[in-house]
């Protein structure tokens, strides 16, 4: 039976519905709280715990993920919301993807940053590396990542000492609990749902992701009626690197939807 238990999330604020889909290896609150922050003023702001972050346990089967869309709609009627504007960065990006076509009366807006339509056999490859180095050395991993995930802007400048200290943040958040979110990431086949999807849509890249390069930004944003594409400077670790630019491109696209929707 589908699991459609509410999931552990964060929530704050009043005002109309926003909900945060983090991504691989992060949660609701690394990912999305300076956003949570700047947005709580004005808006409902939930932001769910995928399995294996934060207080959801991890599944104990693969992560379905029309049954993990639904949990996330779930959440957000705990917590009051019965329409919501959506976004997602990464995993969380495929997430929300399938949550606007599974329950699109649900959504009012939505922003997919870093998001795909299909997993390919370059990043499956990329993905079960990542599940290799975890089992077997988490600090191996992190140094992948970081290579990988951030943008020469941000890696550029950096010394000896601070690539190792952004070395051990990164091993600090990593443990096998997001197995489980690495594995759902191999098999991400959202080619029926994308052309369901109504909700006016921002489809946003970052020019140097290496983890799910601008390409496949390009093609979701093609899939789904009345999306605008964007792609801005930055890695794929783009919340983390740039967060000014990348939360003011997501305040700026829901505060307008927001408005247009009341005029």
């Amino acid at each position: 039976m589908a699991n459609r238990e509410p999931l552990d999330h964060v929530v704050a604020g009043a005002g109309p519905g926003l909900v945060l889909i983090h991504g691989t290896g992060a949660d609701a609150t690394s990912n999305w709280g300076a956003l949570i922050d700047a947005m709580r003023d004005r808006y409902t702001v939930v932001a769910p715990n995928l399995p294996g972050a934060g207080a959801t346990p991890v599944d104990p089967a693969p992560i379905d993920l029309d049954s993990l869309a639904d949990r996330v709609v779930s959440t957000a009627r705990t917590a009051g919301l019965e329409r919501f504007h959506l976004v997602g960065h990464s995993v969380g990006a495929a997430v929300a993807t399938a949550v606007a076509a599974r329950h699109p009366a649900a959504v009012t807006s939505l922003v997919l940053h870093a998001g795909w339509v299909r997993t390919t056999p370059r990043e499956a490859f990329m993905f079960d590396l990542w599940a290799r180095l975890l089992r077997t050395d988490p600090a191996l991993l992190a140094r992948q990542l970081i290579l990988t995930a951030m943008g020469p802007g941000l890696l550029g400048p950096l010394d000896d000492a601070q690539f190792a200290e952004l070395a051990e943040g990164f091993a600090a958040m990593l443990d096998e609990r997001i197995l489980g979110q690495i594995e759902l990431d191999t098999r991400i086949d959202l080619c029926d749902a994308v052309g369901r999807i109504t909700a006016p849509t921002l489809v946003l890249a970052s020019a140097d992701d290496q983890i799910i390069p601008p390409h496949h930004q390009r093609e979701l944003a093609a899939a789904i009626h009345q999306a605008d594409y964007l792609q801005v400077p930055g890695g794929h670790g783009l919340p983390f690197e740039d967060p000014v630019r990348f939360f003011s491109i997501i305040a700026e696209h829901v505060d307008r939807r927001q408005a247009q929707g009341q005029g």
